[in-house]
């Protein structure tokens, strides 16, 4: 099936027919997770139901070393109070 991407507000949409929907089981307001990969569009539903991840699951592949400190951002410029 081809259909055609069209201008939805200041973004761009994919309409998709309800047969479509229902052959997946989606609905009107189900959360989906989109991902980009391989120059292709992948829309499912999300493995996991929550609509965020805690900080753990965001950083688990993170495998830079983390640094800590205080910053000195210079003197105030403006109406900054410190």
């Amino acid at each position: 099936m081809q259909t055609t991407i069209v201008k939805w507000g200041n973004s761009q949409g994919v309409r998709h027919p309800k047969f479509l929907l229902d052959s997946v089981n989606l609905r009107d307001g189900d959360i989906v997770e989109v991902i980009a990969e391989n120059d292709s569009i992948i829309i499912r539903k999300p493995q996991d139901k929550r609509m965020h991840k805690t900080i753990q699951e965001r950083f688990k592949d993170f495998g830079g070393a983390y640094g800590f400190g205080e910053i000195d951002w210079g003197k105030p410029v403006g109406k900054e109070i410190w």
